[in-house]
């Protein structure tokens, strides 16, 4: 907050603390009565009195908090109602907000320290700019109502000449502040996303594990927010206890402890009060948060799926979805708002009006006492002058309380943000270790109950890397879900061997891939298979990512791995040639020309792309799931043979009977359990179409 301007004050007479419709007498008499009880011994009784009944009920919350601690994490490990952790102002939340902050603050010696050091001391010099403004503004006051012209003007230059002063440490603060913002959310952000994606991690959390429903809400609107109110509750905590710590000081000198203690005491009294009323805040703000994810999930869905909704005509029905989803975020807003406008209203009364009330009665106490030593022989002005400085002084110590008091409310809102946080680092370092969780639900078991039960831990299984070699030895093929597909499969292909795989819908052909390919867990057995750069995957819908048309050829790669592979861009040319792609060079013009390639190629050449692509790689294993269904026929014999030629060995899934021919093996799943992996002879009878 910048320091406000000095308004002219109004004459003495109106300026009364206390305003009253009895005579000034009764007045008088009635604020002495109650102020000779503000005595320095009850202030201390009592400050120690509410202190120690605040710290037996920290306490005893948190003796309730250890019990409740083990049941709840036993009983959250079996529930599968996703259900989220307590988001309150306790012991856990500062160990949580301990935790992350040592992310954002790696080192003693960083940027962030450095930050954080300019912000406490453009903060500690705000404040001695603040009591000065109090000091000078006080003389200039007493020069108008004194009608001394020479210290009007003495004080009044000395306020213009600390103008630049004042207005270059308010600038400061907020320049520490804004750069201390953005410097944590960078080290959160990078901290989340190389966890989120190494390895298959942020595969794992859409697919296998349902304890994080909206990644993306979490990774960037709830970073920003938590980032924002980690420094702005820093803030706004530091000034006000510099403030109290200063006036603290200067009125123990002015008017005695008693003050100072009596203010004290009406902070501990006041933030027992409005922390118990704010408890629901945290709950409430993990609450939102969860529905404003849910609310943008379903908008990206109906982007994403734009295609398919519109040839169902399906507008109306997605309409209600998204209707639905908004009004469920509106109504909890609305009662968020409801429950902050009750909360506001308490705050201002407790935390603002009252802590005011009392800055009045301990100030009004060595001026209302005749028999004060402190103002026995003052004159007039004197007291004047003293009542001005005493009195801002503890005005802008109660509000300075006040602002501690408030600041519970965000930090009650913060916990929820940490809460959110705390949850997906959590998933994300269990699903780096092997370790995710799902609701298993297996269809095998309700369709039959006398088939043979069996116990799927996920990981159980021991991948063996080799190259050129794929073997399966008595691998239990199920989904993540707990549905077991084939309870044993066991194959073995070497490299130059192609296998068609074929059967219905759902009898397992994508869900060996995903095995394969180490996006799912391992139940049981044994898998040989190359390193994961070893083997290349192309699905029907091809992935074309965000950059040039050369990005595109190479992906995963950058321009840089290319150049240190040594491969030219002509050899690029000779690969898009190779599945009839080179025109798309010669229309573009350039290989660094950027085009949104999704909506640019069709169907047939986002799959010869990916193909090209595949030549570039030049993997010892690929595997082909449809992926030249919009193909034509002289194109796919091409492709096969040109992958027969340079070495790679395919694992094909497609419905085509043309491509038999390309293959020694096939591998058939009935669907119901049972497959047969044979050599393709002439009497084989061949699927498909």
């Amino acid at each position: 907050r910048s320091v406000q301007r000095l308004r002219p004050s109004p004459p003495p007479a109106s300026r009364h603390p206390l305003r009253c419709s009895l005579t000034g007498s009764h007045c008088v008499a009635n604020m002495a009565a109650v102020s000779k009880y503000l005595t320095a011994k009850n202030s201390s009784i009592a400050s120690a009195v509410l202190f120690a009944l605040y710290l037996l009920k920290r306490r005893r919350n948190a003796n309730k908090s250890s019990g409740k601690r083990g049941s709840s994490e036993l009983a959250a490990n079996h529930d599968k109602d996703g259900k989220k952790e307590k988001a309150a102002v306790d012991w856990v939340f500062f160990s949580r907000i301990y935790r992350i902050l040592k992310i954002m603050v790696p080192r003693t010696v960083c940027k962030e320290s450095g930050y954080l050091l300019l912000i406490a001391v453009m903060l500690v010099a705000r404040t001695y700019c603040d009591v000065w403004m109090i000091q000078n503004g006080t003389m200039i006051e007493s020069a108008i109502i004194g009608r001394t012209t020479k210290d009007f003007k003495k004080y009044l230059f000395n306020f213009i000449t600390a103008m630049p002063l004042i207005s270059l440490v308010n600038n400061f603060l907020k320049l520490g502040l804004n750069e201390l913002k953005l410097r944590f959310r960078v080290r959160l952000t990078k901290h989340l996303y190389d966890e989120y994606l190494k390895g298959y991690t942020y595969y794992k959390m859409g697919n296998l594990d349902n304890r994080i429903a909206n990644a993306d809400q979490l990774l960037t609107q709830d970073v920003e927010r938590f980032c924002n109110s980690v420094v702005d509750l820093y803030s706004n905590l530091s000034k006000p206890l510099l403030d109290i710590g200063l006036y603290i000081y200067k009125l123990t000198s002015a008017i005695g402890a008693q003050g100072p203690a009596s203010m004290m005491a009406y902070l501990i009294f006041s933030g027992l009060i409005l922390t118990r009323l704010r408890r629901p805040i945290g709950k409430m703000t993990v609450a939102e948060q969860r529905y404003e994810g849910e609310y943008r999930y379903v908008n990206s869905r109906l982007i994403t799926n734009s295609e398919e909704i519109a040839f169902y005509n399906g507008n109306a029905r997605e309409k209600q979805t998204i209707h639905a989803t908004f009004y469920k975020l509106v109504d909890h807003l609305h009662n968020f708002i409801i429950f902050r406008f009750s909360m506001g209203f308490v705050d201002s009364i407790i935390a603002k009006y009252l802590a005011t009330v009392v800055g009045y009665l301990v100030v009004s106490r060595p001026f209302l006492n005749h028999s004060h030593p402190r103002h026995q022989t003052s004159s007039h002005s004197e007291l004047l002058e003293d009542y001005y400085q005493s009195g801002r002084m503890l005005l802008r110590m109660s509000q300075a309380l006040g602002r501690i008091v408030l600041a519970g409310r965000e930090m009650t809102r913060l916990a929820g943000f940490t809460a959110r946080i705390t949850e997906l680092m959590k998933v994300l370092n269990e699903l780096n270790s092997g370790r995710y969780e799902r609701t298993m639900v297996s269809q095998h078991d309700r369709e039959s109950e006398t088939s043979e039960k069996i116990t799927l831990v996920p990981g159980s299984g021991q991948i063996i890397n080799t190259d050129r070699l794929i073997k399966f030895d008595r691998v239990p093929l199920a989904t993540p879900n707990g549905d077991i597909l084939i309870k044993n499969l066991s194959f073995e292909v070497k490299s130059g061997t192609n296998v068609l795989i074929c059967g219905p819908n759902g009898c397992g052909k994508s869900s060996l891939f995903r095995v394969l390919g180490e996006l799912w867990p391992l139940f049981g057995g044994h898998l040989t298979k190359p390193d994961r750069g070893k083997l290349f995957y192309v699905p029907q819908r091809p992935y074309m990512t965000l950059g040039t048309l050369r990005d595109q050829v190479i992906y995963p790669d950058t321009w840089e791995d290319q150049k240190r592979k040594g491969i030219a861009d002509k050899v690029l040319k000779e690969y898009l040639d190779n599945v009839q792609l080179g025109h798309i060079l010669d229309r573009e013009g350039s290989w660094d020309i950027v085009q949104d390639w999704m909506d640019v190629l069709s169907g047939g050449e986002k799959q010869r792309m990916a193909m090209a692509r595949l030549f570039y790689h030049k993997p010892q294993f690929a595997i082909l799931d449809e992926c030249t269904s919009a193909v034509s026929v002289d194109v796919e014999d091409y492709i096969y043979s040109h992958c027969r030629k340079v070495g790679i060995s395919l694992f094909t899934v497609s419905h085509r009977k043309s491509l038999w021919k390309h293959h020694e093996y096939y591998l058939h799943m009935d669907g119901r359990g049972n497959y047969d992996f044979k050599v393709i002879t002439a009497e084989t009878v061949e699927f498909g179409s």
